[in-house]
């Protein structure tokens, strides 16, 4: 039985639709009191008052927003335990006829920065609480090579791996950071490919397997993991291939 979260606080980005609000429907189903900050405030005062939350706007690829953001769960609540730092974009145009910098700047400002911001923001907060988890949305394509979208791959490996490597500096802290890899699923970002992916009759995760996933992570008491949602197999860590040693000249 799932361990209740009663007297935790949470702080969910991108929480207006898709993953952050199913994520906010989870963590408050167990207790917790859950902010949710999207820069679609609206979308995202529906689902906290659904939920009996609170929500704030927040623009994720903004230092100071994700600060204000953190800022006013404390305030609100009295704390913070839990963020799930979700906020993402698809990219839709690729690194040479089609390449856009300013579409660039925006989609690693949202999906790379956003998550760099907001530990930056939250873990002082967490290790005041003596601890607590971090959970980042990154994607299959952060451990696969992705063809078809190099910089969104480009983006969620950049975040697989800040949180491979920030696991062991945060450990002493009682702070767990794990990355959400889950591959396509059925939420908007994935709407202008669609029909492609049904045409190649590509499974499609449903929102509740990427759920489970999600408090699987929570519940593991694991840090510095990045946890594959592959359709019809059990989420699990990714058993990352360990970089070959130095050879020395005898």
């Amino acid at each position: 039985m799932a361990e209740s979260l009663r007297g935790k606080v949470a702080l969910v980005t991108g929480g207006a639709g898709g993953f952050g609000a199913a994520m906010g429907r989870r963590l408050a189903a167990r207790g917790a009191q859950v902010v949710l900050a999207d820069v679609h405030e609206e979308g995202a005062a529906a689902v906290a008052e659904e939920i009996g939350g609170a929500a704030v706007r927040c623009d994720v690829s903004s230092l100071e927003d994700n600060l204000a953001a953190v800022a006013f769960a404390v305030e609100r609540f009295g704390g913070l335990d839990i963020v799930a730092l979700n906020a993402g974009v698809s990219t839709g145009f690729g690194i040479e006829d089609d390449f856009d910098v300013d579409k660039y700047r925006r989609v690693m400002g949202i999906n790379l920065d956003g998550v760099v911001f907001g530990l930056h923001a939250a873990l002082p907060r967490l290790r005041g609480r003596g601890g607590g988890d971090v959970i980042a949305t990154a994607s299959l394509a952060g451990l696969t090579p992705v063809p078809m979208d190099p910089l969104y791959a480009a983006n969620k490996a950049a975040v697989v791996h800040l949180v491979r490597s920030l696991g062991p500096v945060l450990g002493d802290s009682g702070i767990r950071v794990n990355a959400l890899c889950p591959s396509f699923a059925h939420t908007p970002i994935i709407t202008p490919i669609r029909e492609a992916l049904e045409g190649m009759r590509t499974p499609i995760l449903p929102v509740d397997a990427v759920m489970d996933a999600f408090e699987r992570i929570l519940d593991s008491g694991q840090s510095g993991q990045a946890w594959f949602v592959q359709y019809g197999r059990p989420s699990e860590p990714f058993g990352f291939r360990g970089v070959p040693g130095p050879r020395v000249e005898q």
